[in-house]
């Protein structure tokens, strides 16, 4: 297993509803598209703030839905002759998660996505659809159908890794390469959590989108973060909660059962790169040796004083780490050792 040296951290910084609701004033004016919920501009990060500006929603159509859902997703300024590389993000987030290494790997010459997975992000679920794990790919393949069109590299992080692994295990001729970040995929799917009755599954996830909850969830996600950041980071991480449709997406994931991929990862035939942070508090490490094993080809690396998310904490490494995956056409045979 290798380690890596780290570089600095980014600098600290300060029931289906029937109608839709109104969010307030429009964001427009300062530059943000007029459908992300007005607290954006309380947002002080300035990554995340540039990259706010730049998502947009794309009809994507699906069988389950009578009209095309209108999905977030951040698309590259410029199109190469490389592999596309499509960024997911993690539970109950959005592609805001990629603030500091999506603009690293376009920087690189890298034709870089970041989309937000149906039920999280920012896409329009005014017409709430389903949000089960076969809605989700579904979705997914349609927009990579439309719009990639071509094999990606597909990155991803925490529970977008389950998402990565189902994808390429359904859609294979759609993904060239994976990477997965400190990759939750051992948890059977949501668990009791799926039997819940209603009542308690909403009062679960209203806890879920609290700012003194997620204030906790950034203290055991990163190694070293302020108070003043950890504020800030939350109102990054819990924008698209904000959403009148956020809560009936997030119980109907919950209670659909979620993603149970254990047995589909000896399946993966894709060349893949696993990344982890040492001092990952969420999933363990030893979950990170399981997986270099029981994936038929894979290499690890592993990334020093850091925690959950090193996209976020350590955007520099991880780029480099996905170029590198991006550019590598042959890997050497690893020993795996239990």
């Amino acid at each position: 297993m290798l380690a890596l040296t780290a570089s600095p951290a980014p600098p600290t910084m300060p029931t289906r509803r029937s109608a839709p609701r109104r969010f307030g004033v429009s964001c427009a004016g300062a530059g943000f598209p007029p459908f992300l919920p007005k607290e954006v501009e309380n947002i002080k990060d300035p990554s995340a703030r540039k990259l706010a500006t730049r998502i947009e929603r794309l009809p994507v159509p699906v069988s389950f839905s009578e009209s095309c859902i209108m999905s977030s997703c951040v698309r590259p300024l410029t199109l190469s002759n490389t592999s596309p590389v499509v960024l997911l993000h993690g539970f109950d987030s959005s592609c805001l998660e990629w603030r500091y290494t999506h603009p690293l790997l376009e920087e690189a010459g890298l034709e870089a996505w970041a989309v937000d997975i149906l039920g999280w992000g920012f896409s329009d679920l005014e017409r709430l659809p389903p949000c089960d794990v076969a809605s989700k790919r579904e979705h997914f393949y349609q927009l990579w159908n439309s719009y990639i069109k071509r094999p990606m590299i597909l990155v991803g992080p925490s529970l977008g890794a389950a998402v990565a692994i189902d994808f390429a295990v359904y859609h294979p001729e759609a993904v060239e390469k994976l990477v997965l970040i400190d990759a939750s995929v051992y948890a059977e799917g949501t668990g009791n959590l799926a039997n819940l009755p209603r009542i308690a599954a909403y009062a679960g996830v209203y806890l879920l989108k609290s700012i003194p909850l997620r204030l906790y969830a950034n203290f055991l996600t990163f190694t070293d973060i302020s108070f003043s950041s950890s504020l800030d980071w939350t109102n990054v991480g819990r924008l698209h909660c904000l959403f009148p449709w956020w809560a009936d997406a997030t119980v109907d994931f919950m209670i659909s059962g979620g993603y149970s991929v254990r047995t589909q990862i000896e399946q993966v035939k894709q060349k893949t790169l696993i990344i982890w942070g040492e001092d990952d508090q969420i999933v363990s490490n030893k979950l990170a040796v399981r997986l270099h094993c029981e994936l038929p080809n894979a290499i690890i690396r592993q990334i020093p004083d850091c925690g959950h998310l090193p996209h976020v904490e350590k955007p520099n490494l991880v780029a480099k780490l996905i170029m590198e995956h991006a550019q590598e056409d042959c890997y050497k045979e690893i020993e795996c050792v239990s």
